[in-house]
């Protein structure tokens, strides 16, 4: 639903997720991920299953603690767990199937507790999987991009995700803001008029 119809069903209670309804999520994102593939043109990234299904989970149960925070402070870590694959392009894309919702949650928790602890812990899987968080002001700070960004496929996405949700930040950034002008050529003003052009060679962090 969240996917088709950018809604999502919460329940009064906290709900166990079933081995079934994992295979069923499983087939679910394979299928989706293979319908963005046809988008981005690419026969070498396959859907990572178990990262799209964790990915899942952790939107799933952040929704629902939006609602629910009941003796859930000592279950917190189990109900979002720290992701334990590899990061690579197609674990990236995979997580990306659900944790572009992601943001949209941590906006509604912080305005209902900005100290809520579940906030840090959130944006702390959007650290490190930043793609899905381009938008929301996540301070990258250590991020080396040309090696971030060195998968064609992945630098692609990453550049039109950041015109799309006009992350001013990040195209400010010199080596990301080189890329889009590149990408943009004379067209520029026709994509993104207010965009500066970042000539002078400062850290390219954010």
């Amino acid at each position: 639903m969240l996917r088709k119809e950018e809604c999502i069903t919460l329940f009064s209670n906290l709900q166990q997720i079933s081995p079934q309804e994992e295979a069923e999520a499983e087939a679910y994102f394979e299928t989706e991920f293979e319908k963005e593939r046809l988008e981005f043109l690419s026969d070498q990234l396959t859907c990572n299953k178990e990262t799209a299904v964790w990915a899942a989970k952790i939107l799933y149960h952040s929704a629902q603690l939006y609602l629910i925070r009941e003796n859930t402070e000592k279950n917190i870590e189990n109900l979002i767990p720290g992701f334990k694959g590899i990061r690579d392009v197609s674990s990236i894309l995979s997580a990306d199937l659900s944790l572009r919702f992601l943001p949209q949650v941590i906006v509604a928790l912080n305005s209902i507790d900005p100290e809520d602890p579940l906030i840090p812990l959130l944006e702390s899987i959007l650290v490190q999987f930043h793609y899905s968080g381009i938008g929301y002001d996540l301070g990258l700070k250590n991020v080396n991009w040309q090696e971030e960004l060195k998968d064609k496929t992945y630098r692609k996405l990453y550049l039109e995700r950041i015109v799309e949700k006009k992350d001013y930040k990040l195209a400010e950034i010199p080596f990301i803001n080189k890329l889009i002008t590149a990408e943009f050529g004379i067209h520029k003003d026709a994509f993104w008029r207010e965009l500066k052009t970042i000539t002078e060679d400062h850290n390219e962090n954010v």
